[in-house]
């Protein structure tokens, strides 16, 4: 079966969402790596050098920060996220669309107010940097604005696949 040109375009967005979301998790795995080395080299410092490394401890926190928020799209895009399905579970199976529906719409309403809330609080520290490396605070907090923006394009496909009823056709993890 040739594929229509609206599945072919959900499936160009679904890849693109995936590789955006995979891209965001490579990189916390290495910012993982990053912060592993800088607290066994602050240990290390410490204990045999009796030497620390003050910028570490701010480096490894925007490495903890930011690897947070970066693996959040991805899994919300698979659809991995811990959740306590036992309610959904338990509800009619034409009620559990409406309650996947939900769930997608307070996702979304979550990075919103985030991605607001940090443009709020940006939009006055933007130009202040962290007290150790002299990171600008929106360096700093940048990985966190576009994990969101992609948890916000990521949470409204998913309630458009829920809503329109795709979602048990095109992922089953979609649904409880």
């Amino acid at each position: 079966m040739i594929p229509t040109d609206e599945e072919h375009a959900r499936g160009i967005v679904a890849g693109s969402l995936e590789g955006a979301a995979v891209a965001c998790r490579v990189f916390a795995t290495l910012l993982l790596a990053l912060m592993c080395v800088l607290i066994m080299g602050q240990v290390v410092g410490r204990n045999v050098f009796n030497s620390g490394m003050p910028w570490a401890d701010e480096l490894a926190r925007f490495c903890g920060v930011a690897i947070v928020f970066l693996c959040v799209p991805l899994l919300a895009l698979r659809g991995q996220h811990i959740a306590v399905d036992m309610v959904p579970m338990m509800l009619p199976v034409r009620f559990r669309r409406w309650q996947a529906a939900v769930v997608e719409l307070l996702v979304l309403a979550f990075a919103g107010l985030l991605l607001w809330s940090l443009y709020a609080f940006l939009g006055r520290a933007w130009k202040f940097a962290t007290p150790t490396l002299g990171i600008p605070n929106w360096v700093f907090y940048s990985p966190v604005v576009v994990a969101m923006l992609l948890l916000l394009v990521i949470s409204g496909v998913r309630f458009a696949s829920v809503v329109s009823g795709r979602a048990t056709e095109a992922r089953k993890e979609m649904l409880p």
